[in-house]
């Protein structure tokens, strides 16, 4: 009796073929998508892309043109020179990890030996990107003015409480100098003088920067696998007979898809309003900081989400392949968008990936409202993208569905 419940359960599970590939491809992909992410492919050293860091001359001497020269020729960086106020405002919209500000009197404090009067404003939330920029700053500034300022500093100390020093007693203290690498680097980082801003910091106001990564993230993610549960009640239908029945009635094909649709969007629209009020309740999630936006956030976000998933039903032709699909897809959109893993984390190729994802554009979107605190204007183009992306899918959805009605009605 064992061995023939064993043997029915293996035949039904590979009858559906599309459905067994589905199950072993699902952690093949998954993998690959994760052997991308941290940089594994191929065993090899691959080369980190350069960050590109923009960069204001204010002080336009020799002095800073030497240390942007210098910078310039460094293979981890790509400057790019802007004015100020739009360096700063690109870095705040978080298309920039940061902006080095050479100020006035950059030349003159290097000739006095005082502390250099330049500043780094930065996106907080580009930590990684920003641990590796700085020590490549700090090495790099050493090296081009750092100790130049020292001595120049020295030298002014001698000349005044040693007036008669001769020179060549000076060049052989330098020199010495020189010789002590270690001590003489950190006079030299001491002496810096790089003030580090953050453009946007983390406040009650504004709210916590892993905070909005795991709410924004999580309720995506979790969207996505809940409407694609909801559809499956579609396929359901059709493997009882329920469909086929519904298709004699006044009730046009369509009808039936966008009734199931307008059940999704509102079940998503649902969820995520729980799941943001609850992150309000119990962690402090400033909800209305931007209430506008955070609606009509949500409303787009709930489109394109319930959206596909009315696409994923459409493709599937049962519950098995169903499940099978939408993990694999669900799972992949949010590795690469950002929802399993932040992005900032990932290699350049696959934070270019990510754009295909609905999920970084809701989680992007989620950002500019909760961390970035940017108008309506400036985020009314992600909520633009997540309503295309919502139409191209109900389009495809429609077609799928129609020719997979028209298959069923001559069965």
């Amino acid at each position: 009796m064992i061995l023939t419940i064993f043997k029915k359960d293996l035949k039904l599970f590979f009858a559906d073929r599309k459905g067994v590939l589905l199950t072993f491809l699902m952690p093949i992909l998954l993998i690959t998508l994760f052997a991308f992410a941290f940089g594994g492919i191929g065993g090899g050293s691959s080369k980190a892309e350069p960050i590109k860091l923009l960069v204001s001359d204010l002080d336009n001497s020799s002095d800073s043109k030497s240390v942007i020269a210098s910078l310039q020729a460094l293979r981890e960086l790509t400057l790019i020179p802007k004015e100020v106020i739009e360096a700063t405002n690109l870095v705040h919209k978080g298309k920039n990890v940061g902006v080095l500000i050479l100020k006035k009197g950059f030349q003159d404090s290097i000739s006095a030996g005082n502390n250099l009067p330049m500043e780094l404003k930065y996106d907080a939330a580009r930590e990684i990107e920003m641990g590796m920029l700085q020590s490549v700053l700090m090495q790099s500034l050493m090296s081009t003015v750092g100790q130049k300022s020292i001595k120049a500093k020295m030298n002014t100390y001698f000349d005044t409480n040693f007036s008669g020093m001769p020179q060549e007693m000076k060049e052989k203290i330098f020199n010495n100098m020189d010789a002590i690498k270690g001590g003489m680097n950190t006079s030299a980082e001491n002496n810096m003088g790089l003030k580090m801003t953050s453009i946007v910091k983390e406040s009650t106001k504004i709210g916590n920067l892993g905070l909005i990564q795991a709410v924004a993230g999580t309720a995506i993610m979790m969207l996505l696998f809940s409407i694609a549960a909801i559809g499956g009640g579609l396929l359901d239908e059709k493997e009882s007979g329920t469909l086929k029945r519904l298709f004699y009635s006044p009730l046009k094909p369509t009808d039936i898809l966008f009734g199931k649709m307008g059940a999704a969007l509102v079940l998503a629209i649902l969820q995520l309003v729980v799941m943001f009020v609850f992150s309000w309740l119990v962690f402090g999630l400033p909800i209305f900081k931007d209430f506008t936006s955070l609606v009509l956030m949500i409303l787009a976000t709930a489109f394109a989400v319930s959206s596909f998933g009315i696409f994923l039903v459409a493709i599937a032709k049962t519950r098995q392949q169903l499940q099978g699909l939408s993990t694999i897809v669900i799972l992949t959109m949010s590795a690469i968008g950002g929802s399993m893993i932040p992005l900032f984390v990932m290699p350049a190729i696959m934070q270019k990936i990510a754009v295909v994802s609905v999920n970084y554009w809701g989680i992007q979107g989620f950002y500019d409202i909760f961390w970035r605190s940017l108008p309506l204007i400036e985020i009314l183009p992600k909520m633009g993208i997540l309503v295309a992306i919502g139409l191209v899918m109900t389009l495809i959805s429609v077609l799928l569905f129609k020719r997979n009605v028209l298959k069923l009605m001559h069965n």
